[in-house]
């Protein structure tokens, strides 16, 4: 059976206080509407409508991609009014309405919804809820069938002590919804368009209305406020946590934890407070983060060790490699197996070799660091001169003195040694020691000056 699937995301979500539109106020590091675009996705449809207005720009800017249908809603008249704009590019079977501002929908709920629809049955989401307010009843005739749905503002006394709510997930067959979107009416409360009068004409036409439930109730629960932002992104994280441990990895805490993209774990991991990983994550065996970590886009093998403070971006950890405590590793960082990167360190697009270390006060930029060369504190390679970047090449075994600077391009070979305050301009060969610095002079009965008292 073919799928389209009509995300309604044109509203302005005015209770935000925000210039961004709703739907691209981040969960997790992404926008609501891309969870929700993700989501769909996983479903294999044939098309993917997002009906947009209120910031349609830039809502189209920040998403665009080949697999999406953008439907400009130029007023806002109601989800019934939204869905007729996407009609036109509709050919599916089945068409499967979501919302840009419900970003925790899991796709095995979605999945057991559309399992409920044929030609003479529609399957619609529904929660059970303590308190309903705000949500559309769920009304039901005398042998539990589903009659129709009522808005909480055009809700009766007795309706509105209906605990089973609308969530306004509905997932329908297409060729029954061009003439329920032509018998729309607006003589309401909100004079709107509401697509969940369709359920009463579907139930006059003689089709059945299936409902199914979340496991989750958060999966269904949208955000009109920063405040229902922030419990969205909480429980996100919760759930995420629970992923994790699942899959065996110690969390010392899951409520200071947060993954904000895609995170992929070994067996005997060990993520300590107030981590945080971005992007393309993935993490070994035996792994160790330590407190107060952010990881972004990089690969941690196993056994590495991330102490406290540091920041990965972009950077390959080696098995039983280790760095930190406060070491930052930027984009085109490499860890071969067993090398260390102490306190104060930054790496950029350097490459350690197996074994080799760079204990503290360190930065190493466009470098190739061979296998237990060590790097002494307060060196730095000197790879750009304004216009151009270059490369420092260190052979197997080279030891760099203290507060050395390399001037790039330069190579030191295999087993050569720096002195300690050495400026590094040209080669150094095999097993050489290289002298760079000042010769010292010793003044005899020099005076400190004295400070001039003024008047």
């Amino acid at each position: 059976m073919s799928l389209d699937i009509v995300i309604l995301a044109a509203g302005q979500g005015t209770r935000m206080r925000s210039a961004l539109p709703k739907v691209l106020h981040p969960v997790a590091g992404n926008s609501m509407l891309g969870h929700v675009i993700h989501s769909a996705r996983q479903l294999a449809p044939q098309g993917i409508h997002v009906v947009i207005g209120h910031g349609a720009e830039l809502v189209r800017e920040r998403l665009a991609a080949d697999d999406l249908n953008f439907v400009m809603q130029d007023k806002q008249l109601g989800t019934g009014h939204a869905v007729a704009q996407a009609l036109p590019a509709i050919t599916a079977d089945t068409v499967l309405v979501l919302y840009g501002d419900v970003p925790l929908i899991e796709v095995e709920t979605l999945q057991r919804l559309l399992a409920k629809v044929s030609d003479k049955q529609l399957g619609l989401l529904t929660v059970t809820l303590q308190d309903p307010t705000g949500y559309g009843r769920i009304v039901r005739d005398a042998e539990g069938q589903v009659a129709a749905i009522v808005e909480h503002k055009d809700a009766s006394e007795a309706q509105k002590a209906i605990r089973e709510g609308n969530t306004g997930i509905l997932a329908m067959p297409a060729a029954r919804l061009a003439d329920w979107m032509g018998r729309l009416s607006n003589n309401n409360a909100q004079g709107e368009y509401y697509l969940t009068d369709v359920i009463a004409m579907a139930v006059a036409d003689g089709l059945l209305v299936a409902t199914e439930q979340p496991h989750d109730t958060m999966e269904v629960q949208g955000a009109n406020d920063r405040r229902q932002l922030s419990e969205l992104e909480r429980h996100y994280q919760l759930r995420e946590g629970r992923r994790l441990m699942a899959q065996g990895v110690t969390l010392r805490d899951p409520a200071r934890f947060d993954v904000r993209g895609q995170v992929t774990v070994g067996r005997d991991v060990l993520i300590d407070i107030n981590v945080i990983l971005e992007g393309n994550v993935v993490i070994e065996d035996d792994v160790q983060i330590g407190p107060n970590c952010v990881i972004k886009d990089s690969t941690l093998r196993k056994g590495a060790i991330i102490k406290a403070n540091t920041h990965l971006d972009g950077a390959v950890m080696g098995e039983g490699s280790d760095a930190g405590p406060f070491a930052r590793l930027r984009p085109g960082s490499v860890l071969e197996a067993k090398a260390h990167v102490g306190n104060f360190v930054e790496l950029k697009n350097a490459h350690l070799g197996e074994g080799a270390k760079a204990g503290h006060l360190t930065y190493l930029g466009d470098a190739v660091i061979g296998a237990r060369s060590n790097i002494g504190a307060g060196t730095i390679t000197c790879n750009y001169d304004g216009a151009n970047k270059f490369k420092t090449v260190l052979g197997e075994d080279v030891f760099i003195g203290s507060n050395n600077a390399l001037v790039a391009p330069v190579e030191i070979k295999a087993g050569a040694t720096t002195a300690a305050g050495s400026t590094i301009t040209q080669s150094v060969e095999q097993a050489e020691l290289a002298v760079a610095r000042a010769r010292q002079r010793n003044i005899a009965g020099w005076k400190r000056p004295e400070k001039i008292i003024k008047g």
